[in-house]
């Protein structure tokens, strides 16, 4: 029985006391009654993570359930949930040193899986979210398979993982308060709740024979300077040249390559190649589509080309902010990969990827805030938006 079972109790006595005489017996009984949790918590002390330490405090956080579940792939921890907590986290251990970082970033590494999953390996979580690290297959992290497999989720925290940032990636994230490196890496809605596990994350680490005070790179670089010697910035040179992001799911991102309407030939630079960005909209439309795109067009075809945001507030704005040369009002034959624009009689408008074929994928055309592949033509037909033109699939102002 651990305090939260202590406190359902509680809260069952408290709900049967009555008015009147009851009241003043129930008033009696509850002081007893928390007497006895104290002389409980006397001779036998809670486990090593108590209440305070795993509870699931908003949305975003996963279920913070002791048993781990089990999808069949033999990476599941046993024993009791300390027993767990202390083999996962010598696997994210594991996983900082295999890629040469410092004790630090272990560290960090704890208090996000505390934080995420109660350092358990669930098997569900925010919308698809799984795993030690709460990664989601429909953003990019790899399969569902991958992400349960507790070393594969640790790896893609410090290094990242497809088009998604990690540690590494976070410029000057050695120096960063703990909590906040977490933070931008997750981009949590709830980003103060990471700092809190630092106390107990240490003494976890304790448990596990971890050390903390490890020296490392703070780029994953064997050669670059140790992370724990402050003495050196990190800077746009020497910021990410450590060790490569790993790709997810067989794609993820070899960068750019050319884009020609067999007229004028363009060179881009995006995280992926026109060909894995029609792949990873087809991948992710239809019954491949989550509920997360309602009113993101823009963002939807930011991400599908391998990027975190567009730069730009609206859709209809991305269109001015390509080059005047790149341009081509009410043209109606793009190459497949191209951006498609519409103005729907509203201040954002609409964009979409071409994917070819007279086929786009879109958001909320179908069944808002999914994503569809359906007839470019549709936007007028249903919507009686104005087809404005496309353009190359560039990304000016994104990161």
């Amino acid at each position: 029985m651990d305090q939260r079972d202590l406190m359902r109790g509680a809260l069952k006595v408290s709900g049967v006391v009555k008015k009147g005489a009851q009241l003043k017996f129930g008033a009696i009984a509850m002081v007893v009654f928390f007497v006895g949790l104290l002389l409980l918590g006397m001779f036998f002390p809670a486990g090593q993570a108590s209440a305070a330490d795993c509870e699931d405090t908003g949305p975003g956080t996963a279920d913070a359930s002791a048993v781990s579940e089990t999808d069949g792939s033999g990476n599941q921890a046993t024993g009791t949930l300390h027993e767990q907590q202390v083999e996962y986290a010598k696997v994210i251990d594991n996983a900082a040193k295999k890629a040469k970082l410092p004790g630090r970033a272990t560290l960090i590494g704890l208090m996000t899986a505390m934080q995420e999953s109660t350092m358990q390996n669930l098997g569900h979580g925010h919308l698809d979210s799984v795993g030690l690290f709460q990664q989601r297959p429909s953003m990019n992290w790899g399969t569902k398979q991958q992400i349960m497999t507790p070393s594969y989720s640790a790896e893609s925290f410090f290094l990242g993982r497809g088009t998604n940032d990690g540690l590494v990636d976070i410029k000057g994230w050695a120096k960063l308060p703990l909590g906040t490196a977490a933070q931008k890496v997750q981009k949590s809605a709830h980003p103060e709740l990471y700092a809190g596990h630092e106390t107990a994350m240490r003494k976890l680490a304790k448990d596990a024979g971890i050390n903390l005070e490890r020296g490392g790179s703070a780029t994953g670089s064997a050669d670059s300077a140790a992370a724990g010697d402050d003495s050196e910035p990190v800077t746009s040179e020497n910021n990410g040249c450590g060790v490569a992001k790993p790709g997810a799911g067989g794609t993820g991102g070899s960068a750019g390559g050319k884009f020609t309407d067999g007229k004028q030939t363009w060179k881009l630079n995006n995280p992926r190649s026109v060909d894995e960005a029609i792949a990873w909209a087809k991948k992710n439309s239809g019954s491949g589509s989550s509920k997360e795109w309602y009113q993101r067009c823009l963002a939807f075809t930011a991400i599908v080309y391998g990027w975190n945001f567009s730069g730009v507030n609206y859709a209809i704005d991305h269109y001015s902010v390509v080059p005047k040369s790149m341009q081509h009002d009410g043209d109606r034959h793009p190459p497949a990969g191209a951006l498609m624009y519409w103005d729907t009689g509203h201040r954002a408008g609409h964009i979409a990827v071409y994917l070819g074929d007279g086929k786009v994928a879109s958001n909320d055309i179908m069944r808002p805030g999914y994503i569809d592949v359906v007839d470019a033509e549709l936007f007028e037909t249903k919507w009686g938006a104005k087809y404005i033109g496309w353009t190359p699939p560039i990304f000016p102002k994104a990161g």
